[in-house]
């Protein structure tokens, strides 16, 4: 079963996309950088979430090859995002613990 995107919803998906990019960069300039960590630890919950959607995606269109693509596409991103969030995250938390002294072990 082929499905096609009429090209009013194309028009609209891009429009969203293009909205949604400048939203997230006016809102992510605007964050001090003492709130990045627990940002952080939040978005790479939205992108766990995002990887769920993408994988719905690609599953309930058998059909269509852009979904497919797009769909892979999102798992692909939205992976890298989450690893390399909690990376990231990992590593600011490392900074706040306290080093063993010489003495003590």
């Amino acid at each position: 079963m082929e499905t096609h995107l009429d090209p009013i919803s194309l028009i609209n998906l891009i429009f969203l996309f293009v909205i949604a990019i400048f939203l997230g960069v006016e809102l992510i300039s605007k964050v001090p950088s003492i709130l990045h960590t627990p940002l952080m630890s939040g978005s790479n919950a939205i992108s766990g979430i995002t990887i769920v959607g993408a994988l719905l995606a690609v599953g309930l269109t058998p059909g269509s090859t852009l979904c497919t693509v797009l769909g892979i596409l999102a798992v692909i991103f939205a992976t890298i995002n989450v690893v390399g969030g909690y990376l990231v995250t990992d590593r600011m938390l490392r900074m706040f613990k306290t080093k063993p002294t010489e003495g003590k072990k």
